[in-house]
């Protein structure tokens, strides 16, 4: 995720990254203001001087695109919203199962709680991200034969809460604060992996990627009366204005990859490694 200060107008004005709408759309732009240049030569040398305007039109059709763009970039960003909350439940979790099991065990099981929670949501990172990578803060072996690696963990969770409580070191009244922390870890990634495998309708998507291209392909037939050669700026700035927002859209309604407005997994997986590691500290 990109850190910036919103503030900042002229900076961010003038600002370019690889994540810009610009450079992905750059190639498709040049094509738009190619195509509309032509037609407006066409316009000037071929077709009939009393062709009628259709600017009243498009500005008709243009309302309803502007309603369907914003209906599904705020669908994105609900998505990428609602897998910021469940990370944000993450965090509060594993500190408050760190909490517990740092005053109730010995020192073995102590780092076993500390080495398990830990490893927990590095291993919900890549899973989220159809990835195989440990990261070198798991120090939890792992079968390679595993395939899904944080319920693998939080099995191994469940499994050591269960030997301290048939030792009798763990009573029915924390047993239930245990487990229900435990059910946590595996609710709050069922709804990250819901978000993940369960993108925007394909007919959805698709029609609004056609109706704005036709839109914009008829744009110049309309514009280049009444513009002449000002529409094939006009024309492909509209183009890039109503294409970024389904770009935009497309990177962020799958909040748990690489794309930099995805969230920022990596830092949340560090500063909870950071507070379980304090939590469990010897002071």
């Amino acid at each position: 995720m990109i850190d910036y200060n919103p503030k900042l107008w002229w900076k961010l004005i003038f600002q370019f990254h690889k994540a810009d709408t610009f450079r992905t759309l750059g190639w498709i732009m040049l094509s738009v203001a190619a195509f509309t240049a032509g037609i407006v030569f066409a316009f000037e040398y071929w077709f009939p001087d009393n062709m009628k305007s259709t600017t009243a039109v498009h500005s008709l059709i243009g309302f309803v695109i502007s309603l369907l763009l914003v209906f599904r970039t705020n669908t994105a960003y609900d998505r990428w919203w609602e897998g910021r909350k469940q990370w944000g439940a993450l965090v509060n979790t594993t500190r408050n199962l760190a909490l517990k099991s740092s005053a109730q065990f010995t020192d073995d099981k102590h780092q076993t709680f500390r080495k398990l929670i830990i490893a927990y949501p590095f291993l919900m990172k890549e899973h989220l991200r159809s990835s195989r990578i440990i990261d070198s803060n798991v120090e939890v072996t792992i079968p390679e034969a595993i395939e899904h690696r944080p319920n693998y963990v939080a099995k191994k969770l469940q499994e050591a809460l269960q030997e301290e409580v048939k030792e009798g070191k763990v009573p029915n009244e924390l047993l239930l604060a245990y487990q229900n922390d435990i059910t946590k870890l595996s609710d709050i990634l069922g709804a990250c992996e819901r978000i993940k495998k369960t993108p925007i309708p394909y007919t959805y998507s698709l029609f609004i990627k056609k109706f704005v291209f036709i839109y914009t392909l008829t744009m110049p037939f309309g514009f280049a009366k009444d513009f002449g050669y000002w529409t094939v700026p006009l024309v492909t700035f509209i183009f890039y204005a109503l294409a970024s927002l389904e770009v935009i859209a497309e990177e962020i309604e799958d909040p748990f990859g690489l794309d930099p407005n995805d969230l920022p997994a990596t830092s949340l997986c560090n500063g909870i490694e950071k507070s379980v590691n304090e939590i469990f500290a010897k002071n």
